[in-house]
C-alpha cells in the first residue's frame, strides 16, 4: 500500500509538473499552425507574383509549409524539455544516408527546380535535346515529358536538359529547316534557285516571309552542293520536311534538271 502510495505520489507531482507545459505546448502548436498557414498563403502569392511557374509553386509552398510545421514541432519538444540532440543526429544520418543513395535523383531534382525557374521552355514548345527532338507535354520536378512526331513519349531526365544544349524552336515562332539539294555543274543556278523557291512558296504551310533561302555550300566531284532553307511554324517541321522534298523532285522533273547519279559522273534523267 506504501508503494502504490509512492508511485500516486510521483504520478501526481509529474502532472503537477508536465500539465502546464503540455498545456502551454498546445496552445503554442494551435498558435503555430494557424501562422504557418497564413505564412505559407503569403509565400505562394509572392511566388506567383515573382513569376514562379504553376508545376514549381505548389511544390515551394509544400515544402515551406513542412519546414515550418517541423520548427514548430521542434520549438514545442525544446519547451516541454525532451533532449533533442540524439534525434537531430540521427537526422541528420539519415539525411547523409539518404543523399548518397539519391544522388542521381536529387540531381535531376536540383535540375527541375532550374528548369521551372529560368524557364528554358515551357509546355508546348517545340524543342531539340541532342539528338531528341518533340513538344514538350509535361515539366516535373525530376524529368520533361517530350511527345515526338511519332507520337512516342520521351521522359528526359531534368539533368540531361542542364547538362547539355537545349535547342528552342518554337521560342521566335518559327523555326528554319535546312535541306540538302544538288544541282549538276553546268546548270544555271539563279534557274534553279528560281524553281526551288516558286516549288516551296506553293506549299502552303511554308512560309512566305521571310522566302525560302536556296545558297550553294560545296561543290563536290560530281555536283553543286545547295542548301535549301525555307522557315516554317515548328509543329509543322516533318511534314513540310516530307514535303518540301517531294516538291524538289516534281520541280527538278518538269524542268528537266539533271542529277549525278553515284555510278558515276553520266548525267541521268530524275522520275516523277
Amino acid at each position: 500500500m506504501d508503494k502504490i502510495n509512492e508511485y500516486l505520489q510521483i504520478a501526481i507531482d509529474k502532472a503537477v509538473f508536465f500539465l502546464p507545459r503540455i498545456i502551454l505546448a498546445g496552445i503554442i502548436l494551435w498558435i503555430g499552425f494557424k501562422i504557418v498557414k497564413r505564412l505559407v498563403i503569403w509565400v505562394g502569392i509572392a511566388l506567383e507574383k515573382a513569376g514562379f511557374s504553376e508545376t514549381l509553386r505548389p511544390f515551394l509552398t509544400s515544402t515551406t509549409s513542412v519546414v515550418l510545421k517541423g520548427a514548430v514541432l521542434f520549438v514545442i519538444a525544446s519547451f516541454i524539455g525532451a533532449d533533442l540532440t540524439g534525434l537531430v543526429a540521427i537526422l541528420a544520418a539519415a539525411g547523409f544516408a539518404i543523399g548518397m543513395a539519391l544522388q542521381g535523383s536529387l540531381g535531376n531534382f536540383a535540375s527541375g527546380i532550374l528548369i521551372l525557374t529560368l524557364k528554358p521552355y515551357k509546355i508546348g514548345d517545340w524543342i531539340q535535346i541532342e539528338d531528341k527532338f518533340g513538344k514538350v507535354e509535361e515539366i516535373g520536378i525530376f524529368s520533361t515529358d517530350v511527345l515526338t512526331p511519332g507520337n512516342k513519349i520521351l521522359v528526359v531526365p531534368n539533368s540531361m536538359v542542364t547538362d547539355t544544349v537545349v535547342t528552342n524552336f518554337s521560342e521566335k515562332g518559327k523555326i528554319r529547316l535546312e535541306l540538302a539539294v544538288t544541282m549538276p555543274y553546268d546548270e544555271s543556278f539563279p534557274k534553279v534557285k528560281r524553281i526551288i523557291v516558286d516549288a516551296l512558296l506553293a506549299l502552303p504551310k511554308v512560309l512566305q516571309d521571310p522566302i525560302p533561302e536556296v545558297g550553294i555550300e560545296n561543290f563536290d566531284s560530281h555536283s553543286v552542293q545547295l542548301l535549301v532553307r525555307p522557315y516554317v511554324l515548328p509543329e509543322d517541321f516533318w511534314e513540310v520536311t516530307f514535303e518540301a522534298h517531294k516538291a524538289i523532285k516534281s520541280t527538278f522533273h518538269t524542268n528537266d534538271i539533271k542529277v549525278a547519279y553515284s555510278e558515276g559522273v553520266e548525267m541521268g534523267r530524275i522520275g516523277e
